[in-house]
């Protein structure tokens, strides 16, 4: 998938929300700036979230109950111990199990391992302009 630019981004998030349900867990992967939070901002919107959503970068967890199902936004960019992300993500993960919500992770590199189930979206420069998505389903048997 290509977008041109940030509000084509927020009209792919908005899109791509229709396809998830309660429980899912959304890793996202890209370099800085690629648009990985203007994408959550965009499944927000389709999750009719009323809050802004920001980026959790130096908060590391952001959680939104207002919209149709409760969305809990990390960033684990700034954490470089492979055991403090796992008790982060583990963390995260029973609070969104509890409200039947969703996940979504950028920089989930140092987790993917203990993931069974998940949505896998790496953004990446497209040639002049824009950015390229790519969009794995889960795969249950991928991470067993």
């Amino acid at each position: 998938m290509f977008c041109g630019n940030s509000s084509e981004t927020l009209s792919f998030g908005k899109s791509f929300a229709k396809k998830l349900s309660p429980k899912s867990i959304v890793l996202l992967k890209g370099p800085i700036g690629a648009g990985k939070t203007s994408f959550v901002k965009g499944i927000g919107k389709g999750l009719l979230i009323k809050e802004d959503i920001t980026s959790p970068t130096f908060a590391l967890s952001h959680q939104y109950t207002s919209g149709l199902i409760p969305l809990i936004h990390m960033d684990l960019y700034r954490i470089e111990n492979k055991t403090s992300a796992e008790e982060l993500f583990i963390e995260e993960e029973e609070t969104m199990e509890a409200n039947n919500g969703i996940l979504i992770i950028e920089w989930p590199e140092l987790i993917m391992p203990i993931i069974k189930l998940f949505w896998l979206v790496e953004i990446s420069y497209a040639d002049n302009f824009g950015r390229k998505f790519h969009v794995t389903e889960p795969n249950f048997s991928k991470n067993l």
